[in-house]
């Protein structure tokens, strides 16, 4: 079984999270929206791949990547995450014992050797194809 099937999304931290998506708006030309972020669809040619990939700026007072110190955070995308989860914790990995459901799928989350926090994302049937 493959445990990760894509990136799902890229995650930073900003001093001033509105004067970093306007860089990135202006600079790089990603498509921001008003949530704070922009997503990104696979292609290839002419023919679409069904992945999506987010991109967003937390602020940098965010408590949402703790206990990780790092300023980022990669989620990548699962088919099953209850087995990657088990399979982690098997393996004598430091999984996080909160596992999030909503209406954008199911979200658990593990650290790294070096304490980052890694966010693993099965999307929702049919919703978030990838």
């Amino acid at each position: 079984m493959a445990r990760v099937i894509g990136i799902g999304g890229i995650f930073i931290k900003a001093r001033d999270p509105e004067a970093l998506r306007a860089w990135y708006r202006r600079h790089l030309q990603i498509d921001v929206q008003p949530w704070g972020g922009a997503v990104f669809r696979g292609v290839d040619g002419d023919a679409v791949d069904a992945s999506v990939t987010v991109w967003t700026v937390f602020a940098a007072d965010s408590d949402y990547f703790q206990p990780s110190l790092a300023p980022f955070m990669v989620n990548f995308r699962v088919r099953d995450l209850r087995a990657v989860l088990a399979s982690l914790r098997s393996e004598g990995c430091d999984v996080l014992d909160e596992v999030e459901q909503s209406e954008y799928g199911r979200f658990g989350w593990v650290l790294d050797p070096e304490g980052n926090k890694i966010e693993l994302w099965e999307p929702p049937p049919g919703r978030f194809p990838g």
